[in-house]
Formats: C-alpha cells, sequence, structure tokens
C-alpha cells in the first residue's frame, strides 16, 4: 500500500475505493502470475479512453476558439496519441507503479509507450468510477493543461502517423505502408502487432490493443529510425 499512497499524493487524488486504483495498474501480464485476480485494466482503459476524449474536446473548444474544425482536431489527435500519453504518464513515473509479469518487465513495460498510455487512459476511468468528472477534470488539467499549451504552439498539429509520412516522403520519396503481422489474443483482449514499410523494407513494428495504437507505436519507433 505504500507505492498506492504515493502514486496518490503524486497525483493529487486520495481515492475512496483503492482497490479501484490497483485495478487501474493491473496489466494484463499480471494475471498469469496471479491465478487468484479475474480483471486487468482493459475496461478501465476502455472507459478512460472515451472519457479523454470528451475532455480534451471540451478544452480545445473553449482554449481555441479561433480554431477551426480541422485544427481542433489534429490537435485532440495529438494530445491523445500514443506518445503523448505515455510521456505525461512518465511525467510522473506511472510505469513504477503498473502491476506487471516478471517477463512483461524484463522486456522493458515499465518503459513500453504503449503500455504506458493504456493505464494512464485506465486511471482515467478508474479516477472517474471513484469520485466522478470534477476530479478527472482536476487530474487532466494538472498533467494536461500546460502539455496542451505546449503542443498548441507548435503551430502544425499532426500525429505519429503523419510525422512519418512526412519523413518517409522527403527521405525515400514513397508513403509508408502498414501491414499487419499478428494478431492475438481473444476477441475481448486482442492485441494487434503491425509493421510499418517503406516499400518492402520493414522499418518497424508496433503494439498495441487496437490497429490504431499498434500503428501509432510503429510509427513513432520508425521515426526514430529514419531521421
Amino acid at each position: 500500500m505504500d507505492k498506492i499512497n504515493e502514486l496518490q499524493t503524486k497525483i493529487g487524488i486520495k481515492f475512496k475505493d483503492p482497490k479501484k486504483l490497483i485495478l487501474a495498474l493491473t496489466h494484463r501480464s499480471y494475471l498469469n502470475e496471479n491465478r487468484q485476480l479475474k480483471s486487468s485494466n482493459e475496461r478501465y482503459e476502455f472507459f478512460g479512453d472515451a472519457i479523454l476524449e470528451y475532455w480534451s474536446s471540451q478544452k480545445l473548444f473553449l482554449l481555441f476558439p479561433e480554431f477551426d474544425e480541422g485544427q481542433l482536431t489534429n490537435l485532440r489527435s495529438l494530445i491523445v496519441c500514443t506518445q503523448n500519453l505515455a510521456e505525461v504518464g512518465a511525467s510522473f513515473n506511472l510505469g513504477e507503479y503498473i502491476l506487471l509479469s516478471r517477463g512483461e518487465e524484463t522486456h522493458g513495460g515499465r518503459n513500453n509507450i504503449s503500455l504506458l498510455a493504456d493505464t494512464f487512459e485506465s486511471l482515467i476511468g478508474a479516477i472517474h468510477l471513484d469520485q466522478g468528472y470534477k476530479s478527472v477534470d482536476k487530474f487532466l488539467n494538472k498533467f494536461l493543461e500546460e502539455n496542451i499549451n505546449v503542443l498548441s504552439q507548435k503551430n502544425i498539429y499532426k500525429d505519429a502517423k503523419s510525422q512519418f509520412q512526412e519523413i518517409a516522403q522527403s527521405k525515400r520519396g514513397v508513403t509508408p505502408k502498414y501491414i499487419m503481422i499478428s494478431e492475438t489474443g481473444p476477441d475481448h483482449q486482442k492485441i494487434f502487432e503491425i509493421g510499418v514499410y517503406i516499400n518492402d523494407e520493414l522499418i518497424a513494428s508496433g503494439k498495441g490493443n487496437s490497429k490504431q495504437k499498434a500503428e501509432e507505436d510503429a510509427a513513432t519507433k520508425a521515426a526514430e529510425i529514419i531521421v
């Protein structure tokens, strides 16, 4: 419980039911080594993703009255993308608190951008279920408001796939393509692995619990390879 109390202090929220916070931190791999547990944080992640979409849409609508629909959409995509959420989660060392299997931890799970982003979303879901939207707003204002201001000053709002497409077209003169490598797990817990290719060359692969997240992960990694 010391770690749980430490995290609550960092995020500035005291849970009424700490079990909700623990569930939000429980990665599906942890269940393999703790058979008495029946649920991971995936349902919370699903819920938190929807809440984040609403919160960021409302926030941008109010903050940037001069932006048209396209600008708002592009900036929102940049805010909620895997890379950005992982960086925000890393800002308060979220990875330290995630409950992982030994294997997942050995393979760098605590620093995995997809895993960090997913856990950040599940944390949003847990906060809402425990305390309601007002506390979610407090949490997201604390960790995302300044982030939004920084991103909005870039003037060009591009997600990871758009950024890598520009790199690929500039460096290689072609548009990258995304191809499914594997699809594992039961229907309600799918993990997708997708590769990003330039011509027939695999540049990088990414994983996620949706095809979109897997593509973002692949594009982020590819952009670090071809710069």
